[in-house]
């Protein structure tokens, strides 16, 4: 039997420390980052426990009579200590769900953490979804990922905007200064897609001040202005581009091309992966944006899915 306890602020230094040391956890599952807006979400996390030993935990949020795990991450599910076995997962999972049952909650709605960020397999929660909880999939988004070993060339349009990008006198650089790439990000999504970045500035701010290791913009810049760039979440697996943007003269310049190539040819060649993220325009993972897919995909990325599941109490 496990030991089930809802998550407190007091806990927070033994959830971050578990996080930090599970088989499929990254900093997004640390309570420094998930509570950055924990006004937005009700936390209803949840720590398992045998014999006194912290086995997974699951940062999660109520909303009416459903358990989501977790909309205000990208990605969510059990995080799990690297002895839990697929026996005591199912158990887990049968036993949670008696819980959530008594405690008045009607559904589940369950992310997974995509196999790329796990430092170990760590699919045991899919097993246990499909086969105790009788779970449905209602969600698949496509996001763009590379297996930086398997070195695949880029395409000729992307190869080109590196050398027309270095022939205007662009240079790419670090910076901690993120106000001048947010008003480049956020003219373009507004323009184009009638929407902000989930961030606001003060937001990312933050957060690069919590994990200033983890979180790192890079900047492409042109005579002194700022035209371009990319925000990196940088984990022990994965380095995902969580924003990049630029002007209309950084598009025509190829500014994108060029902090690419200084991101995954120099920088972070020997990571084992790359996420560039999603491609879609819709909750469920519909509205493939196709012009986006194929910019990605001449850099020499392939499909991943990132599912979500429901499954009734």
């Amino acid at each position: 039997m496990f030991e089930i306890k809802r998550y407190t602020p007091d806990k927070a230094g033994e959830w971050n420390k578990f996080v930090a040391q599970s088989k499929n956890g990254t900093f997004l599952f640390d309570r420094q980052y998930m509570d950055y807006h924990a006004d937005r979400f009700h936390d209803y996390s949840l720590m398992f426990y045998k014999d006194d030993r912290l086995l997974a935990v699951l940062p999660a949020h109520v909303n009416g009579d459903t358990l989501y795990s977790h909309n205000g991450l990208t990605y969510g599910g059990l995080v799990m200590d690297t002895h839990l076995t697929i026996v005591q997962t199912v158990a887990l999972f049968r036993e949670m769900n008696l819980r959530l049952r008594d405690e008045g909650f009607r559904h589940v709605h369950y992310k997974c953490v995509p196999w790329i960020y796990h430092r170990l397999s760590a699919e045991e929660d899919l097993y246990a979804l499909y086969h105790e909880c009788k779970a449905r999939l209602v969600a698949r988004d496509f996001a763009t990922n590379i297996f930086l070993q398997a070195g695949m060339r880029w395409e000729r349009i992307r190869r080109r905007g590196v050398i027309r990008a270095k022939e205007a006198g662009v240079s790419v650089e670090r910076s901690d200064d993120y106000a001048a790439f947010w008003t480049v990000l956020a003219d373009n999504l507004g323009t184009k897609y009638g929407v902000k970045p989930v961030h606001t500035l003060t937001e990312i701010e933050l957060l690069h001040h919590r994990f200033p290791d983890n979180i790192i913009l890079y900047q492409a810049v042109k005579a002194g202005k700022v035209i371009g760039g990319v925000v990196l979440y940088v984990t022990p697996q994965v380095v995902h581009a969580q924003y990049s943007s630029a002007t209309p003269e950084g598009k025509k310049l190829g500014v994108m091309d060029l902090l690419y190539d200084q991101i995954l040819h120099r920088d972070y060649k020997d990571y084992p992966y790359f996420d560039f993220g999603r491609s879609t325009e819709q909750p469920d993972g519909g509205g493939l944006n196709e012009q986006l897919v194929f910019q990605k995909e001449g850099f020499g990325g392939r499909g991943l899915c990132y599912d979500i599941y429901d499954y009734d109490l």
